[in-house]
Parts: structure tokens; sequence; C-alpha cells
């Protein structure tokens, strides 16, 4: 069952403010250094009117589950969902939570040094300081007890998650979590739903995580089944508590976890 929007209560961040802003489906959470409601409505605003006018001139924008190419004068948005969704073979709605908070986030930045956007457990970061990103993963035994530390160097980046157990996006897979960082947000929706779409058991982990690194652009995965959790890339894992699942600081996350 959708767990709805409580995985946001635990960002900790204190030393941002909160803003939350909708429009239909779309609810983002965002942490800034100052309000910004009114900044942000018009922004999430603006694109989400783009999509949807794009998408009733051409429906099949919105339905196909495969590669897309929108005409010229389509909107720049539109264009790198697109681009960005075709590069793994999915549809362009695939990349649609990570492009709006990316885009967002970009509008953003001219009023607040520090942004963090979430959108449907999709999240746009830019941050001058280390950031912890919480991993829910349904009734996996690593939900909400593995956290993600992205040291500044890293950002902006995107850190996006598709689920086959969780939430109602569509997916062909049965993971629990998979979360994909890249310094594209749109790049890394994409990649976070043709990934999972390929998992189906806890011996499938091991063999896709391998799989994963061969994808360009990505600066990391993790991918979490049941009592099994594989992760790699430019980011240190931390379990509730402390506990570090590697053995030293930020060197390169490249392990199998099983429980």
């Amino acid at each position: 069952m959708y767990e709805a929007r409580t995985y946001q209560q635990l960002v900790r961040e204190d030393d941002l403010v909160i803003t939350r802003v909708a429009a239909k489906e779309t609810e983002l959470f965002i942490k800034a250094c100052v309000d910004l409601e009114e900044e942000a409505l018009d922004s999430l605003l603006k694109y989400r009117r783009y999509i949807e006018d794009y998408i009733n001139q051409y429906p099949l924008f919105e339905t196909t589950l495969s590669s897309y190419f929108p005409n010229d004068d389509a909107p720049v948005i539109v264009k790198e969902m697109a681009e960005q969704a075709s590069r793994v073979n999915v549809g362009p709605m695939a990349s649609v939570a990570g492009a709006i908070a990316e885009y967002v986030g970009k509008d953003l930045a001219e009023f607040s040094g520090e942004l963090i956007i979430e959108n449907g457990g999709d999240v746009y970061m830019n941050s001058k300081r280390t950031r912890d990103v919480c991993i829910f993963a349904g009734e996996s035994i690593f939900s909400k007890d593995i956290k993600i530390k992205i040291k500044s160097q890293y950002m902006p980046i995107g850190v996006c998650t598709s689920s086959g157990t969780v939430g109602h996006s569509m997916s062909f897979g049965s993971a629990d979590a998979v979360a994909v960082l890249s310094k594209s947000a749109v790049f890394a929706d994409a990649a976070a739903t043709a990934i999972a779409n390929m998992v189906e058991t806890e011996e499938d982990v091991e063999s896709i995580l391998n799989f994963s690194k061969k994808i360009h652009n990505l600066n990391g995965v993790i991918i979490i089944k049941n009592n099994t959790l594989g992760a790699w890339g430019d980011f240190c894992i931390e379990r509730r508590g402390g506990v570090k699942c590697q053995k030293s600081g930020y060197e390169k996350m490249n392990q199998l976890i099983k429980r």
C-alpha cells in the first residue's frame, strides 16, 4: 500500500525553511534558505502548463512506454524529458517528476543558495554542505533504515527513486526501491524506472547493479529487494544510529549486503 508522503518526516535539515506547493497531482516539498512559496508555485504552474499543453496536442507523449521524439517547437522541458528517457528506452513521462523538480530548482536558484526539492520521492538538490537522503523501501528490512550522504562537490544532483511495490507509478519490476543519482534529475528519474523494471527477485540485484554501471552519466545506484541491498557510486551509506555500511568515509561505494 502507498504510504502517502510520510517519508517527508524523515527530512531533518533544520537549517532550512520548509515550503510546500501543489498543483493537481504534483506536490513539491521544498527546503531553502527562505520561504519561496510564491516563486515555487509560479514555476511549478509554468512547467506543468508546458507539459499539459504539449500532451493536449500530442497525446502519445503521455502514454508511450518507449522512446519518443518531439517536434522542433516543443518546450525545452518536453524535449529534455524525451531525450533523457530515450537513453534508457522508457517513455518520457517516466522522467516527469525529476524534470519538474529540477526545472523548478533551477528557477529558484537565484533566490536561495541551498535547495532541496522533493517531488513524489524524486529529489533535486543543490547545497554547499553534505546532505543526507533517506530511502523508503516499503516492507524491506532496509526501509527507513539507511541514508545516503552526498558531499557538496557532487551537487547539484538528482536523487530519484522507483519502486514496484510502493507508490502509484508504473513499474514492470518488483523492486522495493531503486534509487539513482545523476547530475540530471531528469535522467535519474528515467534511469530509476528503467532499472526498477528489471528487478524481480533478490538474485537479480547483483547482476542488475553491475549492468547499471555501464549506463553513462550516473553517479550511483542503490537497489533494494526484500533483504538484499546493492549499491555503487559517489556517496556513503549509513544505517540508523550512524553505523556505516562501508568501511570508510567517502570511498566509491560498491557492495552487496544481504540479511
